[in-house]
């Protein structure tokens, strides 16, 4: 299966809207988040926060967009967002996604989002459907863009240590195809059965200031 890394985790805003909800998220991690730009294909923007070990947070913002009634990402965010806003899920990347197009029998979906400044970023991705069904789930992503413009090319001083997740142990590694163990990639993941809603509980970061549970 090759690398798996955690790539990112996505914060769905709720009515404050994206740069409220990026002003509170970045107030309490005591970072600022910059502005990332629009998903042309999925309907959506988002304001990203880099971290340390090539890593990031995103918060993001479905629009009035046709795309967005289209796209399962689109689908997702305002379905999320729509419940309050919150945590979306998180996103592994990989250096193939051929394995995972043959396991769910559908291709890639391709992404891209201009920045502010006008360059571009791609990649492809898979499983956001898994997500929608089951958000205890990730969804796959393989960078295509230099790796100067990827969002990890920004390197922060604040470490994602854990995410806490209602769901399963054993149903995230059949999804991902490996064992884990108590962690991945170097980030602690934790499962609680007790929940009655699969999906994200919480992530845990080591900022500068200190532990800052979210």
């Amino acid at each position: 299966m090759g690398r798996m890394h955690v790539d990112h985790l996505t914060f769905a805003v709720g009515s404050a809207g994206l740069k409220a909800e990026s002003d509170r998220l970045g107030a309490l991690l005591g970072e600022r988040f910059r502005d990332g730009g629009f998903h042309p294909r999925f309907g959506t923007r988002n304001h990203i926060l880099p971290l340390s070990d090539g890593r990031y947070l995103e918060v993001v913002e479905v629009l009035e967009h046709p795309a967005a009634e289209k796209a399962p990402f689109g689908q997702a965010v305002r379905a999320r967002s729509e419940m309050g806003g919150g945590w979306l899920g998180w996103v592994v990347s990989v250096d193939d996604l051929h394995p995972y197009e043959e396991r769910l029998e559908r291709e890639a979906a391709q992404g891209s989002r201009h920045f502010p400044d006008g360059r571009l970023l791609e990649w492809q991705q898979i499983g956001v459907k898994g997500l929608i069904a089951d958000p205890q789930l990730p969804y796959f992503i393989k960078w295509e863009s230099e790796p100067s413009v990827l969002p990890s090319a920004l390197e922060g001083d604040i470490h994602l240590d854990r995410i806490e997740i209602a769901g399963t142990r054993s149903r995230v590694e059949d999804w991902l195809g490996i064992e884990i163990g108590d962690e991945l990639d170097g980030v602690r993941i934790k499962f609680s059965s007790e929940y009655g809603q699969p999906g994200i509980l919480s992530a845990t970061f080591i900022t500068p200031n200190g532990k800052v549970k979210i």
